[in-house]
């Protein structure tokens, strides 16, 4: 860009990929590319990447194959199950939703409003933007019937303390709906020792094509009704996968996953097994990005007219990932996505979906923040080099 090298920062919004996930996409359309259940080759084929798309998930996420559904994206997905849940729902029933929230894990709970759901907000602490886990512990009760929380926010890098929101959730005998899709690529998920009701991510945010992936206890994958046509299966995981499904991105999902167990049996020889390889590149991938925050964040709270939003002391950084909102003094956010974009950095300007944080903030109508995402891919040269490019625009911009 301009004789720039791209310097990838946008990673919340969408990571890059590696290349087995392009070969892999263009080897099914190139081999296999066909409807499912048929008898002939390529649509066994496709049987056959559709089941190691849901077991490369189920070992992502520490469960059974059939227990993952697969969507468009995360969004889709929530607004599935939220239709299903609202099946069940009486008028004063409560649904309590989150003011640090993406907007996928909000407005398809609010929209029960109309089947005669309450929705209560969680509110957050602006000086830290970490939730109000007391207001939580006030708002749940014996009428809540949902309580749906991220595990780290997309916008300002908080990690929620998600043990704790399920372990109030079932004390009331109502469901944890889990937005994993921002925590995803930064560390290990265990749905079962979580013991959530549901998890949901984005596949596109953790190195693989854009796809959604959910995690259902295959008990309310069952019992629940979702809305489907009469000729498709009733059995799992199908009866929640609507309509012909992205089958080159399934491909796509399964390379993703073995590309990050490569990693960790690049860091960890002697691990066994894709489950266990995963959970050793986690262990990297943390440790590294922990090296990048470190070297990031200290260096932009001294530089004049900035401010960062979130989690800011290093011996707190295991409460968030390495993702930094910030704003400068004399240049809105769009402005300053602009200058780095034309200096070969990429990075988001505005809510990025969470809505509610950013009114709450109240930088809404200042066009949100500047969001600076970090991902295993960046190196601490290039973080250097976007801190002197934020150190220019502030010298520049009074």
């Amino acid at each position: 860009m301009n004789g720039h090298p791209a310097a990838f920062f946008d990673g919340p919004g969408g990571t890059q990929v590696p290349q087995r996930v392009i070969d892999a996409m263009v080897a099914y359309l190139e081999s296999s590319n066909a409807n499912t259940h048929g008898a002939f080759a390529t649509s066994g084929r496709t049987d056959q990447v559709i089941a190691s798309a849901h077991g490369a998930m189920a070992n992502m996420l520490g469960c059974d194959p059939d227990e993952i559904v697969f969507g468009p994206n995360m969004t889709t997905l929530t607004f599935a199950l939220s239709r299903a849940l609202g099946r069940e729902l009486n008028p004063g029933d409560e649904i309590v939703v989150t003011r640090l929230d993406h907007d996928a894990n909000v407005s398809p709970w609010t929209a029960l409003e109309e089947r005669g759901a309450v929705i209560r907000f969680v509110d957050i602490h602006p000086a830290d933007c970490t939730l109000d886990m007391e207001e939580l512990r006030r708002l749940v009760n014996s009428r809540t019937r949902v309580v749906a929380v991220g595990y780290a926010s997309n916008s300002v890098g908080t990690l929620n303390d998600v043990e704790e929101v399920v372990r109030l959730a079932h004390a009331v005998g109502a469901t944890a709906y889990i937005d994993a899709v921002h925590y995803a690529p930064h560390g290990p998920i265990d749905v079962r020792k979580l013991d959530c009701d549901f998890l949901v991510c984005s596949p596109y945010k953790f190195f693989g094509p854009h796809s959604g992936a959910l995690y259902g206890k295959r008990k309310h994958l069952l019992r629940l009704h979702p809305y489907k046509v009469r000729p498709a299966t009733d059995s799992l995981p199908g009866r929640w996968e609507t309509g012909t499904q992205s089958h080159e991105a399934m491909a796509g999902v399964a390379a993703a996953v073995e590309y990050l167990a490569d990693l960790g049996r690049h860091h960890a020889p002697d691990v066994q097994g894709q489950r266990a390889s995963l959970l050793a590149a986690f262990d990297a991938i943390r440790a590294y990005e922990r090296g990048l925050l470190e070297t990031l964040v200290p260096a932009l709270l001294e530089i004049p007219g900035l401010t960062l939003y979130g989690i800011k002391e290093p011996s707190r950084f295991h409460q968030r990932v390495p993702t930094v909102a910030i704003r400068m003094t004399g240049r809105s956010p769009r402005e300053l996505a602009t200058y780095l974009g034309e200096r070969g950095m990429f990075a988001w300007d505005g809510n990025y979906y969470a809505l509610n944080l950013s009114e709450r903030l109240g930088v809404e109508p200042q066009g949100g923040m500047l969001r600076i995402g970090l991902a295993h891919y960046n190196t601490v040269e290039e973080v250097t080099r976007l801190l002197a490019a934020l150190r220019e625009a502030a010298a520049s911009s009074g």
